[in-house]
């Protein structure tokens, strides 16, 4: 018998991630990519497998340690002679650190109520950062990024880590607390929401919220109140898309591969982009440039039972529709059996939100920043299109762009969105 070391594999540009479920005990037998833990980040969840086969002996972790790549998950008993020796019990390895209290300071959340008038606000400050004491903060490289996200000078926020190391968790608090309180850089000056004892009128449950729900909250949060949104509501005639849609999904089936509009849309998204280059870019973190990109991937919103999550295909402009398909499949099944990785989610050059499949005539989808737009889309209907002479049935499809107005302006909006409905009207367009 000999003893193998189970340690967190390459997990991306992530620092001090949450173990939410530990899934082996001593003595349980593991095969290969068998998971051993969950970790959960601020966009997904993911399975940590085994790298060997055989019995566990001891597990290093629990539920609520945060872990890092390297860190020891536990040691696996096996009976391969070949199998590499673990180091003796006076080896020093890397071990997950516990997870950390929040600041006394920091608020709780308040539950979800009714809105209610609130005084009127002031104007929204744009935090500027504080870049000396950015500097001299005790951060992660990915703990900086997320700051510099939310305008938050490091240099205020009080590290509740190891040695003070300012964590994810403390942003997060700071950032709660200026958004109820009025204080910090940036705060919004709002009245906080009431305490109310909802039970007072009746029964009620209080149901957890996941951590990507709260975090996704958040997000959608700041990206609603730092981006002037616009939304441009249109429709397509996918009249005859749809009959060629049709009769190539049943050529395809007995491939596996199921042909959805969702393919079709994408395609159609990649000829407007290539049309209007605006949409395709982002605003650098000063907000002076305009990063225009040269490529383009896509993020498609799924639906999961912990929340939505926005993994990306990439390079949509040099895929075939079959391809593009394929692709939309495997994705979402990672994605719903929490198989994403970190990686899977980023680069993203602009979002589809198809709410199609459920219903709704239209919505106002929230910009995925630092995208600068976001294509809502909803149920198809048949209605009375005149020719001219007559009216004739035609099946037309709802869209919803919203755009960063810093960017693009309510013309162009309206000039993509037509754009966008001529080339799913006529699928040769595809082509071009």
């Amino acid at each position: 018998m000999s003893e193998i070391t189970l340690t967190v594999p390459d997990i991306g540009d992530f620092d001090d991630v949450e173990i939410i479920e530990v899934l082996v005990g001593q003595g349980d037998t593991v095969a290969v990519e068998d998971p051993l833990i969950t970790l959960e980040t601020d966009k997904a969840t993911m399975d940590i497998p085994a790298s060997d086969a055989g019995t566990i002996s001891k597990v290093m972790v629990k539920v609520g340690d945060r872990v890092n790549q390297g860190d020891t998950v536990a040691v696996l008993e096996t009976s391969d002679s070949a199998a590499p020796e673990a180091g003796d019990s006076s080896e020093t390895v890397p071990t997950p650190k516990a997870r950390q209290p929040e600041p006394a300071t920091t608020p709780e959340p308040a539950a979800a109520e009714p809105d209610r008038p609130a005084a009127q606000p002031a104007p929204l400050p744009v935090a500027e950062i504080d870049e000396a004491g950015f500097s001299t903060a005790y951060a992660s490289p990915s703990v900086r990024r997320f700051a510099r996200e939310l305008g938050v000078n490091l240099g205020q926020v009080r590290g509740s880590g190891r040695k003070g190391r300012i964590t994810r968790e403390d942003i997060e608090g700071f950032v709660k607390q200026a958004m109820t309180t009025g204080t910090g850089s940036g705060g919004l000056q709002v009245a906080p929401m009431p305490e109310i004892d909802f039970s007072a009128f009746g029964e009620v449950e209080a149901l957890p919220l996941t951590k990507i729900n709260k975090l996704t909250g958040q997000f959608l949060h700041r990206n609603w109140i730092r981006i002037p949104h616009v939304t441009q509501f249109d429709e397509a005639n996918i009249t005859e898309l749809e009959k060629f849609r049709k009769s190539m999904a049943a050529e395809y089936k007995d491939q596996g591969v199921r042909l959805t509009l969702l393919a079709f849309l994408m395609k159609a998204v990649v000829s407007a982009l290539k049309k209007f280059p605006r949409f395709n870019s982002s605003l650098d973190a000063a907000g002076e440039n305009l990063i225009l990109k040269k490529y383009f991937h896509i993020g498609i919103a799924v639906d999961t039972a912990d929340g939505l999550v926005v993994p990306v295909i990439r390079d949509v402009d040099r895929k075939s529709l079959v391809d593009i398909a394929g692709e939309l499949g495997e994705i979402s099944t990672k994605a719903r059996g929490k198989k994403l990785k970190p990686g899977d989610m980023q680069g993203g050059c602009i979002s589809i939100s198809s709410l199609g499949g459920i219903g709704g005539m239209s919505f106002t989808p929230i910009i995925n920043a630092p995208e600068v737009a976001i294509l809502g889309v909803s149920r198809s209907a048949m209605k009375p299109v005149w020719n001219g002479e007559a009216f004739e049935p035609h099946l037309m499809l709802p869209l919803s762009l919203s755009y960063d107005h810093r960017v693009i302006d309510g013309a162009d909006g309206a000039r993509f969105t037509s754009y966008l409905a001529s080339v799913l009207s006529d699928t040769r367009r595809l082509l071009l």
